[in-house]
């Protein structure tokens, strides 16, 4: 997953709202949003990386929200173990159990950043981090290949759009996620001008600044919107895409806390 923007207590009806774009190579087999129970944990609703058998966002029955991306290195080292655990074990274990595991081997997994949400508040830790492990409180942030709130332009772009849609936003959860649906879509390249530089080039630096990226071999493949209303509601929007922005099947699912 390459890009989220999340907004906490930030609409007096949706005081959690995330919402979520993943890119990765069409040809990485992925099983479809759904309820699994992962290692004989509790159960979760995620999607399935197919390949290492982790995910890249999930949510637990009481709307918790934990999801991973990777940071962009021009020459990374590969992790021992698969990023794709990280969510999953951020619902299963408390913070300070796994900040301290992740604390005692840093080398583990390659460059990553890790949230965990929920409509209180949540937390922020990434090994490439000078001060891994921060408390995130009241407001809007995005997340994309760097450290949180990053200003690269998608992640700029993105939050801007979602802080006054979720602001604006009234009862309707449904429009809500048509709405941040539509945001997502937006694949317009930053300028040149406004590119970080994370030692890929020039040209992959441009393919990948768009918040939804379309290609025929690596893009967007799934966009998530998950609100969790002041009364408990947990909606959870899952659009699937194909190569060149090919629309899938769309997965919804509701419950009460």
């Amino acid at each position: 997953m390459c890009l989220i923007a999340f907004a906490i207590g930030q609409n007096p009806r949706f005081p959690l709202v995330v919402a979520a774009n993943r890119d990765e190579f069409f040809r990485r087999p992925t099983a479809a949003m759904d309820w699994w129970q992962p290692d004989g944990d509790g159960q979760v609703l995620a999607g399935r990386d197919m390949e290492s058998g982790g995910t890249w966002l999930a949510i637990g029955p009481d709307g918790q929200v934990t999801a991973v991306t990777n940071v962009r290195e021009g020459s990374s080292e590969t992790g021992r173990h698969s990023r794709g655990e990280l969510p999953l074990a951020a619902l299963s274990q408390s913070r300070q159990a796994l900040q301290a595991r992740l604390s005692a081997d840093p080398a583990r997994y390659s460059g990553f950043n890790l949230v965990a949400l929920s409509a209180a508040g949540g937390w922020y830790y990434s090994n490439r981090d000078a001060h891994p492990g921060r408390s995130i409180y009241r407001g809007t942030y995005g997340l994309s290949n760097h450290l949180l709130q990053t200003p690269w332009p998608k992640l700029l772009r993105l939050r801007t759009a979602m802080s006054d849609c979720v602001s604006a936003a009234r009862h309707d959860a449904e429009l809500l996620h048509a709405q941040l649906l539509t945001l997502l879509q937006d694949s317009t390249p930053a300028p040149d001008n406004r590119l970080p530089d994370t030692g890929v080039g020039i040209e992959t630096e441009r393919f990948l600044s768009a918040p939804f990226i379309v290609d025929d071999h690596y893009g967007t493949r799934a966009t998530t919107i998950v609100t969790v209303s002041d009364q408990g509601q947990i909606r959870v929007t899952e659009q699937s895409w194909g190569p060149n922005a090919q629309a899938l099947e769309k997965r919804q699912f509701a419950w009460q806390r």
